[in-house]
């Protein structure tokens, strides 16, 4: 149906729980399997990212999470590369939506990119969730760039449509994103109040940069 009217699949599924994720070690086997397919899936349908998901805390310390998700990425990112598919770690809020998530922060992402040290491991950025978690998104965003290979939007509070009702300046976030050079996705994700149709016009006119 994409395919149909030109459309493009911004993300495909790799690890598919939100708990169970690639900061705990008895999850790697079964994520990893999950990831290969999902490269693959987005090769096949010309996907450009595959989606990581960090886990729940459940007790564990950040160092030892990225040690620990390191490792998994280490496993699987020359197969993304190879393939021209970049793996993105999604950032979820722990506050309201994702209680005991680990990448919860742009600071921990963006260390585990660093320490993977690869053009294809990135972030899934999702604005709605770090206003949740931290605010201050325009200069995180530019400051973080170059670790972003995503961005989801949704208004806040409560994860619906980017309207005036909501606290975040999707314009200026839009353009400062644009003024950064990037190339790649915004995707819209949010549950629609009213009229889904009128909420995406809304969604691209406060993004139309």
């Amino acid at each position: 149906m994409m395919k149909k009217y030109g459309l493009v699949p911004t993300m495909i599924y790799g690890t598919r729980s939100i708990s169970d994720g690639i900061n705990q070690p008895q999850f790697h086997a079964q994520c990893e399997k999950e990831v290969r397919e999902g490269i693959a899936q987005a090769v096949a349908e010309g996907g450009p990212n595959v989606i990581l998901l960090a886990g729940n805390r459940r007790g564990m310390n950040d160092e030892q999470a990225l040690q620990n998700s390191l490792a998994f990425v280490n496993r699987v990112k020359a197969e993304a590369e190879d393939k021209g598919v970049t793996l993105c770690l999604e950032l979820l809020n722990s506050k309201v939506n994702h209680p005991d998530y680990q990448a919860d922060r742009t600071s921990y992402g963006v260390e585990l990119c660093r320490r993977a040290a690869s053009p294809r491991v990135k972030l899934l950025y999702d604005i709605y969730h770090m206003q949740v978690m931290e605010g201050d998104i325009i200069r995180t965003i530019r400051a973080n760039i170059q670790y972003i290979g995503h961005f989801h939007t949704a208004g806040n509070p409560g994860r619906n449509e980017l309207s005036a009702t909501q606290e975040l300046n999707y314009p200026a976030i839009a353009r400062a994103i644009a003024e950064t050079g990037y190339t790649g996705w915004l995707a819209h994700e949010y549950g629609p109040l009213g009229d889904p149709r009128a909420g995406l016009e809304e969604a691209f006119r406060a993004c139309d940069v």
